[in-house]
């Protein structure tokens, strides 16, 4: 059994699995799951788990280049905003359409049950050398 980090077997396997430039998203229970994209659903309830919770843990995992967030969570959405400016990778913002055609690149999307809007992320994977 592993005894730290993720232990969502299907993350960990994805975080494994990730090169240089790949991107993975973390969303809220709302955002639009492209067909050809993989989801790891983990929403149990409204607001179960958090999408802060659910990032903070893969950022304790993968190395992140940059990230992606919609525009709109900068008037919509304080807390969420204000937590990822904490961060010290570098993060674009475009509009929530724009950010949802980005999603149809990633690797996976995980699903959490936040209920609060454009609490949405795009990681872009960095190298650890």
């Amino acid at each position: 059994m592993k005894k730290n980090g993720i232990l969502n077997r299907d993350i960990a396997e994805v975080l494994a699995k990730l090169g240089h430039t790949d991107t993975i998203v973390i969303g809220d229970c709302g955002l639009p799951i492209p067909e050809n994209v993989r989801c790891i659903d983990l929403s149990l309830k409204k607001g179960v788990p958090s999408f802060l919770d659910v990032l903070e843990e893969v950022l304790n995992d993968m190395e992140v280049e940059s990230a992606i967030c919609a525009e709109e969570v900068k008037q919509n959405n304080e807390k969420v905003y204000s937590e990822l400016c904490k961060h010290t990778f570098p993060i674009q913002f475009m509009s929530h359409e724009r950010f949802k055609k980005e999603t149809q690149e990633a690797k996976v999307i995980i699903r959490t049950g936040e209920i609060t809007p454009y609490a949405n992320i795009i990681l872009q994977a960095g190298v650890i050398f």
